[in-house]
């Protein structure tokens, strides 16, 4: 797997749990990525989505008790490629997104990574 997609990316981290978090921006680090976050407050994370630029973000379905839905539909927006974290899978996910990719938890992190470089390739090819 070609991890070099990744190296330089500013990627958005939208986590409220700690160490999922943690354990995301070290995988981020090690691929030589910019963490912009993480953010655990829906405000902030959507303040972010629409203010930051980014080239890939990261959603936890749920933070705080809050659907990030509307933080997907602005960076989907902006062209921005996102996958989202849920211990749910699939049917976290809006029936009408079926293009919306989503990460399990718990999840390996050569899973996140291959899913990543999948949605940068499936920018550049738009």
């Amino acid at each position: 797997m070609d991890h070099t997609a990744l190296a330089g990316r500013r990627v958005l981290v939208v986590e409220d749990e700690m160490l999922v978090s943690l354990l995301i921006e070290d995988m981020l680090a090690d691929e030589n990525c910019t963490i912009v976050g993480p953010y655990s407050q829906f405000a902030a994370a959507l303040d972010a989505a629409r203010t930051e630029a980014v080239d890939l973000a990261i959603l936890d379905v749920n933070i705080g008790g809050t659907e990030v839905y509307p933080i997907a539909e602005l960076l989907a927006a902006r062209q921005i490629p996102f996958l989202f974290l849920s211990g749910y899978g699939r049917s976290a996910i809006p029936a009408g997104h079926p293009e919306w990719q989503v990460c399990s938890k718990p999840f390996r992190l050569e899973e996140l990574i291959g899913m990543l470089v999948a949605q940068l390739g499936t920018q550049d090819a738009a």
